[in-house]
């Protein structure tokens, strides 16, 4: 039994994903595939130099739970020893523009040539067809194609980056992870593989489908800052406090807002009319004067336990602290660094914790004896690391 095997837990375990390593969503997708009990084995270049962001594998989140094993793929011995891996795969995951696999012989024909039950799980930013799909991208630019990036920021000023959140982590991890399980679904009846073409554009346009019906219906106005959830509507916005520090208040609901109007002392005038447009900056004035009267800690203990939808702004230092995250075990530590605990929850597999990045290769030995291939002798011919 292989060490991931032995020590792998969760409703995935006997699944085995080899990931091509990358930046951007796949690392993320193939995150949640270890956190829950799948064998994740990332193929790295020999060098890791170009991948991303400088971080030691005790840093590097996004890619712990898996075992590496570095090649040349470049080399033709080298992408043997990777066919030999997927042969061996349920799930394949590569984030490379299209036709990167193609050049180097790891497309998906070969690949399911050798395993007709291989899912093939391709992330890109703008999918694997169309007229700027071999074009360089980052979030922000997919975001930007979907609509969405131009109805987030303040009234009056420019579109936001919402981090890398929604098109990166939302539309393109969250929707390849989604699509390989549905693949996977699929191939108990078909027993055959098949190629998933997971593009940003496509899931970020997808997680903002509520907006299209909105703008459809006549509830969603173009100009940002002006509608219900952009910041528009003085109930659901953040507001500084004495201290300098921030609450957030999202009173959608009036029953909801009347508790947070009783505990933020406001008028009662404004109860009937929430919705009315015409009082939106007045009652804006008056909700940023309520919380500017004391600091963060008095509002939390004044809205502890309420239904007022109010809750403090925390940093990434203060969200493990938080009464609830401890309660859930929302973070755990892993070789020394605080992290967010895998996730969703299941009641009769659950996730174990999960183990820190590897070095880049340092499972390559173990990993080709697997498939009884000779390390040394690639080693020597400069071919694994």
């Amino acid at each position: 039994m292989t060490e991931a095997a032995a020590s792998a837990s969760g409703p995935l375990q006997g699944l085995r994903v080899i990931e091509f390593a990358g930046i951007g969503p796949a690392p993320l997708a193939c995150m949640l595939f270890a956190d829950l009990g799948a064998d994740v084995v990332r193929i790295d270049r020999l060098e890791a130099s170009g991948l991303g962001l400088a971080m030691a594998p005790r840093d590097d989140v996004n890619a712990r739970g898996r075992r590496s094993v570095a090649l040349d793929l470049k080399q033709p011995a080298g992408r043997d020893a990777a066919l030999c891996l997927v042969a061996t795969a349920d799930v394949l995951v590569e984030g490379f523009r299209p036709g990167v696999m193609e050049e180097l012989g790891l497309g998906p024909e070969p690949c399911q040539a050798l395993n007709t039950g291989l899912v093939y799980g391709r992330m890109t930013g703008f999918g694997q067809s169309g007229p700027v799909a071999a074009q360089a991208g980052h979030d922000l630019n997919y975001l930007a194609l979907t609509g969405l990036l131009n109805a987030i920021g303040p009234a009056g000023g420019p579109p936001l980056p919402p981090l890398n959140l929604a098109a990166d982590y939302g539309g393109g991890a969250m929707f390849l992870a989604f699509g390989v399980m549905a693949a996977l679904w699929e191939r108990q009846r078909s027993g055959r593989g098949q190629v998933v073409d997971a593009a940003m554009v496509d899931g970020a346009a997808a997680l903002g489908s509520i907006f299209w019906g909105l703008s459809a219906a006549g509830q969603w106005q173009p100009e940002r800052g002006s509608n219900l959830l952009d910041g528009g509507a003085p109930f659901y916005a953040c507001y500084e406090t004495a201290d300098g520090r921030w609450m957030s208040l999202a009173a959608l609901e009036p029953k909801f807002f009347a508790e947070a109007a009783a505990l933020l002392e406001l008028d009662a005038r404004f109860l009937p009319r929430q919705y009315d447009r015409r009082l939106w900056p007045e009652l804006r004035d008056a909700i940023a004067t309520a919380f500017s009267r004391h600091p963060q800690a008095h509002w939390c203990e004044r809205t502890a336990g309420t239904d007022a939808c109010i809750a403090p702004v925390l940093s990434f230092d203060e969200a493990p602290r938080h009464a609830h995250a401890r309660a859930r075990g929302g973070f755990v530590e892993v070789d020394g660094r605080l992290q967010p605990a895998p996730a969703p929850r299941f009641s009769r597999t659950p996730a174990a914790t999960p183990r820190r990045a590897p070095q880049v290769g340092e499972q390559t030995d173990a990993l080709l004896a697997d498939i009884g291939l000779d390390a040394a002798a690639l080693r020597s011919a400069g071919v694994v690391r």
